[in-house]
């Protein structure tokens, strides 16, 4: 069947100019397009919550549309609207029931799984690899009797309901603006489950130097590929300490997926690395410590990366970046620089010294191509 693209291509903008047509209206806006320029990912998120200009009484409303293809048909949201008010005064427990009824991962997979196309429940039970149809049926009885579902007549294979693509399609929109809160929800599990990474604490609790080792362990492997030959350990009179190196400085080139900087993922991602080899171990623990567990693990956390020209710096609380990745200079040198302060309700007493030193000493003798002083 031939596609008439110019026929397309004119709904669309007809179909954008009518949500161009309501926001004006409802928001005063001036003549100038309101989607001019823009796309998903590059509109200016610091401009997201700017005020509007006085005019309505309104409190405020979401606008949305979309579409989609579906074999050799485009399935159209028309422009909609939905008031703030009504939004926040959603009943919030129909609400809860909604989400829970979609948070979880089998859910989604089967949902996601028969969009373009119905499936039986043997067919979804070899693509998702569930192992048991019983585990299968129970959450397919949850979709369909939620109305998400939908089986054909006799037992026959499943499909989602036509009227709510649309909205699992704007929930999924949401979610990808809200999905690195699932890296921050990680890295609170790692800090109540730290004996995990941390191995035995006495009463005081557990070993701040077992975060320095890690860091440390980071320059060890970037020495041991052939690119850093020089490490500094700096503490600090707040209890903070800062290691230093010149290898190649961690990636900061934007992840297409995502839309952060690959830094970030490195310091937020627990998973990451799931290669024992590339996280230090503690005495006792059960899990490696990585980079992205030191992150976890301390009150702020600050790096610093000399890389490609640019001298570039993001800041951590908690895990959670308290700023974007800011370009701080220019310089022609490479390196990473982490400066870490331990979370004091978590480690007893402070880095020591004298046990780097001699730790420094033993690095120096394992390592005698890394020049490592301690300050």
């Amino acid at each position: 069947m031939d596609r008439n693209y110019g026929a397309e291509l004119d709904a669309l903008k007809a179909s954008m100019a009518e949500l161009e047509r309501l926001v004006r209206n409802m928001a005063g806006l001036g003549e100038k397009s309101a989607f001019t320029g823009a796309s998903a990912r590059g509109i200016d998120r610091s401009q997201q919550n700017a005020p509007l200009q006085e005019g309505s009484a309104e409190s405020g409303a979401i606008y949305f549309s979309g579409f989609y293809r579906s074999e050799d048909q485009t399935i159209r949201c028309e422009p909609q609207q939905r008031p703030f008010d009504e939004l926040l005064g959603l009943n919030r427990g129909k609400a809860a029931k909604v989400l829970s009824a979609l948070g979880h991962k089998q859910r989604l997979d089967l949902l996601l799984e028969v969009w373009n196309g119905p499936l039986t429940g043997a067919e979804l039970v070899e693509r998702l690899n569930m192992g048991t149809t019983g585990q299968l049926y129970h959450h397919l009885k949850a979709l369909t009797g939620a109305d998400l579902l939908m089986q054909e007549e006799r037992g026959g294979r499943y499909t989602i309901a036509d009227h709510r693509r649309f909205p699992v399609l704007f929930l999924l929109s949401a979610v990808a603006d809200l999905i690195d809160t699932s890296d921050y929800i990680d890295m609170t599990e790692a800090r109540n489950e730290a004996h995990n990474y941390l191995g035995a604490a006495t009463k005081e609790g557990y070993d701040p130097h077992q975060l320095l080792w890690a860091v440390v362990s980071n320059t060890i492997l970037e020495h041991q590929a052939g690119y850093c030959s020089e490490m500094g350990i700096y503490l600090h009179d707040d209890g903070s300490a800062t290691v230093a190196d010149n290898g190649r400085g961690i990636p900061t080139r934007l992840l297409p997926q995502t839309g952060q900087p690959e830094v970030q993922s490195v310091m937020t991602k627990l998973d990451l690395f799931s290669d024992p080899e590339l996280s230090f171990f503690a005495p006792g623990a059960e899990k490696g410590i990585s980079i992205a567990v030191v992150n976890a693990l301390s009150r702020t956390l600050s790096v610093e990366i000399r890389r490609d020209g640019g001298i570039y710096r993001q800041e951590y609380r908690h895990g959670i970046p308290q700023s974007g990745l800011m370009t701080v200079g220019e310089t022609n040198e490479t390196g990473t620089s982490v400066t870490f302060k331990p979370e004091a309700e978590l480690f007893a007493g402070r880095l020591n010294k004298a046990e780097i030193g001699a730790k420094a000493n033993e690095l120096s003798d394992a390592y005698p191509g890394l020049r490592i002083r301690v300050e």
